[in-house]
C-alpha cells in the first residue's frame, strides 16, 4: 500500500460522528451563503453609485463593491477562528478519537455538549487551545525541516522542492493529529501533553509525513474537482452577464470548494492521519534524546515547557477531566 490508514475507517468515522459533519456542512454552507450575498450585495451597492459617473466608472465601482463585501466576510471569519477552533474542530476531534479508540458514542446530538465538555476539560477556554495550537504548529516546522521527509520519499531534486511544497500544506493535519492525542490522553496540563505528542510525532515524522502527503493529494484532487462543479452555474453567470463582473462567479465557486474541503475532505484527512499516528507511537514513549533536541532548536517548544510549568502551577479552578469512558 502506499499508505498506511484505511480508507473505509475513515469513511466509517465521519458517519459515525455525523452531527459534527452536519454541523460543519451547515457553518461552511452559512460562510459560502454569506460570501455569496456580502458580494452580491457589494456589487449592487457599487453598480448603484456607479450610475453618479460614467460607464466605465461603474463597473469599476461594481467590481470594487462586490471585493469589498468579500473582504467584509474575510474579516469576521478571522476574528472569529478561535470559536471555529474551538467549538468546531476540537470537538469534532474528540469524538473522532472516541470512534478511531472503539469508545461508543452518544447517540445523535448528544455528541456536540459530550464533545464540548471533553474539551473544555482538556483546555479550559478556548484561549489556551489556541495558544497551544500555535505553538504545536511552529514545532512541526521545525521537526519536518530536521527530518527532510521529501528527500527521503523523494530523492529527485526537483520533485523533492514540489514535496516540500506539498508537505507545508500537510503539516496542518499534523497539527490535528498533535490536537488528538492530548484529548485521547486526558491529561489536564495541555501544554506538557503537547510537548510530549510532539516528540512522538518527532520520532516517527517520516513515516507519519509520508501519509499527510498523500492525504493532502487526494484532498485537494477532490477539491479541484468540487471546483469544476461549481464552475458550471459561473459559466452561466459569464454567458449572461459578461464583463470583469463575471470574474466574481469564478470567485465564488473556489469558495464553494474551498467550503466543502473544510466541511467534508480535512476532517476525513484528519481521521486517516490519526490512525497512522496513533499506530505509530503505540508502546513508544517520549524520548529523552529527541526532547534536548527539539528543546535546543526550537523556541516553541522551549515555550511550551515553560507554558506547562506555569499552567502546573497556576491556582486556576479547572474542571475535572473526565475518564476515557466517558469521553463520547
Amino acid at each position: 500500500m502506499l499508505w498506511d490508514f484505511s480508507l473505509a475507517t475513515s469513511l466509517k468515522a465521519l458517519v459515525r460522528t455525523w452531527p459534527f459533519v452536519l454541523a460543519r456542512m451547515l457553518v461552511y454552507g452559512l460562510v459560502a451563503m454569506a460570501y455569496v450575498l456580502a458580494t452580491g450585495t457589494g456589487a449592487t451597492v457599487g453598480w448603484g453609485l456607479g450610475a453618479l459617473g460614467e460607464p466605465g466608472f461603474r463597473l469599476a465601482a461594481t467590481v470594487i463593491g462586490g471585493a469589498a463585501g468579500f473582504g467584509i466576510v474575510s474579516l469576521f471569519l478571522f476574528l472569529a477562528r478561535e470559536w471555529f477552533l474551538y467549538v468546531l474542530k476540537a470537538g469534532h476531534i474528540a469524538m473522532l478519537v472516541a470512534v478511531l479508540d472503539g469508545v461508543p458514542l452518544p447517540s445523535g446530538l448528544a455528541q456536540l455538549p459530550t464533545a464540548a465538555r471533553v474539551v473544555r476539560a482538556r483546555f479550559i477556554e478556548a484561549n489556551v487551545l489556541f495558544v497551544v495550537d500555535r505553538m504545536v504548529m511552529g514545532v512541526i516546522r521545525v521537526v519536518s525541516g530536521i527530518v527532510d521527509v521529501a528527500s527521503t520519499v523523494v530523492p529527485v531534486p526537483g520533485l523533492a522542492r514540489l514535496v516540500r511544497a506539498v508537505l507545508k500544506v500537510a503539516l496542518g493535519f499534523v497539527d490535528e493529529v498533535i490536537l488528538a492525542y492530548n484529548i485521547r490522553i486526558g491529561s489536564t496540563n495541555p501544554f506538557q501533553t503537547a510537548q510530549d505528542a510532539l516528540v512522538l510525532y518527532a520520532q516517527n515524522a517520516g513515516w507519519i509525513l509520508k501519509n499527510a502527503i498523500w492525504l493532502v493529494l487526494m484532498v485537494w484532487s477532490m477539491t479541484f474537482l468540487a471546483f469544476l462543479v461549481f464552475l458550471v452555474p459561473a459559466a452561466i453567470a459569464l454567458h449572461l452577464f459578461p464583463g470583469p463582473v463575471a470574474n466574481l462567479g469564478f470567485v465564488l465557486a473556489m469558495v464553494f470548494a474551498l467550503c466543502l474541503k473544510a466541511a467534508l475532505l480535512e476532517p476525513f484527512a484528519v481521521a486517516s492521519l490519526i490512525q497512522v499516528y496513533f499506530r505509530a507511537i503505540e508502546g513508544q514513549t517520549p524520548r529523552a534524546d529527541w526532547r534536548a533536541h527539539l528543546d535546543e532548536v526550537s523556541s516553541r517548544f522551549r515555550g511550551l515547557g515553560a507554558a506547562a510549568r506555569s499552567f502546573a502551577a497556576s491556582p486556576t479552578d479547572r474542571p475535572a477531566a473526565p475518564a476515557r469512558s466517558d469521553a463520547a
